[in-house]
């Protein structure tokens, strides 16, 4: 069922130009008989968004159209280059790979904030004090298009973290501010104007991010508020944006034992994502993880053992795996 919804969404980019027939049959169709040719190992691979960069030297490059090729992955996260070289490489991989790569970057206020070069707006703490909520939309639909232009389906945008701490090492800037009804606001307008563009937004970093004063790429943080807490600032935004129709979520790597009291990380809890998550929330799009990298999920686990807990909790898609052939 995962790589069914992955195919859906890569289906419909297959089929956007067509006026053949409605998009919606043609992308149900598409994946259906797609994934009814797939090997297991080609299912499996699918699952995958794997780290590639365009600033590396012709062996890397080689090496990655060669994981490609033999994992069968599902997508490609870039993180930094040049945009001509990123576009050069892009369609290299997509013409090395059997089934259309899905591409995402983190382009939270501009492709410039990973690409050289590139067009990079204010950081979101900034367009948080503007009050013209349309300028909001145009900045979600102007990032967008520029992410089309370097051929990315995928932005891993808007933050909608609270930055209610101000010793949080990794979020701050990135927050549109620290009043949850405002960060809601402005993350379902850039939100709808990525989605205007045909670009899926991910909102992130479930179930909140905005209160920790330690950084989960270098270990696990924990979120110690009761649920009381968590529903009035917290997960706020994730309730009113899922109401909004948002498709897609990113799952952090925190442990927030009001929830789960085995204090694991939300990223392979599955009473986070299962049963808050899905359940409670009623969320039925895409369900992606942090980087699974990050020190944060990968500290206490054994190669390939937390990518096989966070599928098994219910994400839909892993993203930059520690070691991909385990």
């Amino acid at each position: 069922m995962k790589e069914k919804i992955i195919l859906l969404f890569i289906g419909l980019l297959v089929f956007q130009g067509s006026y053949s027939q409605p998009a919606e049959v043609s992308r149900h169709s598409w994946a259906d008989s797609v994934l009814h040719q797939m090997s297991l190992d080609e299912k499996i691979g699918q699952l995958f968004m794997i780290a590639a960069y365009s600033n590396k030297n012709e062996n890397y490059e080689n090496e990655l159209e060669k994981q490609i090729r033999q994992y069968h992955v599902g997508g490609l996260i870039f993180f930094q280059g040049k945009p001509t070289q990123q576009i050069k490489l892009t369609n290299r991989y997509q013409k090395a790979a059997k089934y259309p790569l899905m591409i995402g970057m983190d382009a939270e206020h501009g492709v410039g904030w990973r690409l050289e070069t590139a067009m990079e707006f204010p950081k979101m703490l900034t367009n948080g004090a503007i009050r013209k909520d349309s300028l909001i939309y145009a900045l979600g639909a102007t990032i967008a298009r520029h992410c089309q232009e370097l051929g990315v389906h995928v932005n891993f945008a808007p933050v909608v973290d609270i930055n209610s701490n101000p010793r949080n090492p990794i979020i701050g800037m990135r927050s549109f501010g620290e009043d949850p009804e405002e960060v809601t606001q402005k993350a379902i307008l850039y939100a709808y104007g990525s989605l205007s563009q045909n670009v899926l937004p991910v909102i992130k970093h479930f179930p909140g991010h905005g209160d920790t004063d330690t950084d989960s790429h270098h270990t696990l943080p924990v979120i110690p508020h009761s649920r009381q807490r968590l529903d009035s600032v917290e997960l706020y935004p994730y309730q009113h944006l899922i109401e909004a129709g948002i498709p897609a979520v990113m799952v952090s790597h925190l442990a927030v034992k009001s929830i789960d009291s085995t204090g694991i990380p939300a990223s392979l809890s599955s009473p986070i994502i299962q049963g808050l998550l899905r359940r409670e929330l009623n969320f039925s799009g895409l369900c992606f993880t942090d980087a699974m990298n990050m020190k944060g999920v990968t500290q206490n686990s054994q190669p390939g053992e937390a990518e096989v807990k966070a599928l098994l909790a219910g994400n839909d898609m892993l993203l930059f795996p520690a070691n991909l052939g385990k």
